[in-house]
């Protein structure tokens, strides 16, 4: 078991995060597996990971849950594409569940952290996906929740930054230059999804309580642009949630 290291929200981990992200599509081992230990990092500073039972929703390919399981939690996965699950070597990760982000196969009240990364603009109805991950966290439970709003420079995903121009030209001009269709095409498997919206849903959940909020790949002295409308949408670029389960 390896212990998570400290986490520090500084600006060196930002420039180490964002140059990895450069080698997304060519070594996504590499950078997945460094995002997922940041991320088990900064969850730990939220809530005891090691014990804990830990639901990783729309997990995929197993790098968080991995990461988790290092880190001494006992991990389920439920991802609704078992492509996803084994693109890595061709197996289900341990753990792996198939099912739905919109109706978690597990019982209310049963899980002690609801993880999620970089899920919620991915599916249809993403408020109806975050308050499931609410409804199966314990009492006193942790929700973490982090997604790519759309009006942030990588919004578009890989059709990025053309999105600013309208998801569906920006597919359709990702199409005409690749000669193939966007793995992520607007409308159909990725959604806009604004940081006013997650917030406003966040305040006015009835059964959990903000912890946090805070812009996940930026040093912490940026969180106040949370609080400026507009601007918020566009520097925020991935937003963290983190709820405690009422």
């Amino acid at each position: 078991m390896v212990s998570p290291s400290v986490f520090r929200a500084n600006l060196a981990r930002s420039v180490r995060l964002f140059s990895a992200f450069r080698k997304e599509q060519t070594d996504p081992d590499f950078f997945y597996g460094l995002l997922a230990r940041d991320t088990v990092s900064q969850l730990s500073t939220y809530t005891e990971v090691k014990g804990s039972l830990v639901l990783d929703v729309g997990g995929g390919a197993g790098y968080f849950a991995e990461a988790l399981q290092d880190a001494g939690a006992r991990v389920v996965c439920v991802d609704c594409d078992a492509g996803e699950m084994t693109a890595r070597d061709g197996t289900m990760p341990e753990g792996a569940v198939l099912g739905s982000a919109l109706c978690l196969p597990l019982r209310t009240g049963s899980i002690d952290i609801c993880f999620s990364s970089n899920v919620l603009e991915h599916v249809p109805d993403p408020f109806t996906m975050a308050s499931e991950m609410v409804r199966v966290t314990r009492p006193g439970g942790t929700v973490y929740l982090s997604f790519t709003n759309w009006l942030s420079p990588w919004g578009g995903h890989e059709t990025s930054p053309w999105h600013y121009l309208g998801g569906h030209r920006a597919a359709r001009r990702y199409e005409r230059r690749h000669g193939k269709r966007p793995k992520n095409v607007f409308g159909e498997s990725l959604y806009a999804v604004s940081v006013a919206d997650a917030l406003r849903w966040a305040r006015t959940c009835g059964d959990a309580t903000v912890v946090d909020a805070l812009p996940r790949y930026l040093p912490r002295w940026a969180k106040p642009v949370l609080a400026i409308p507009g601007l918020r949408e566009i520097v925020t670029w991935n937003l963290v949630l983190v709820l405690r389960k009422n």
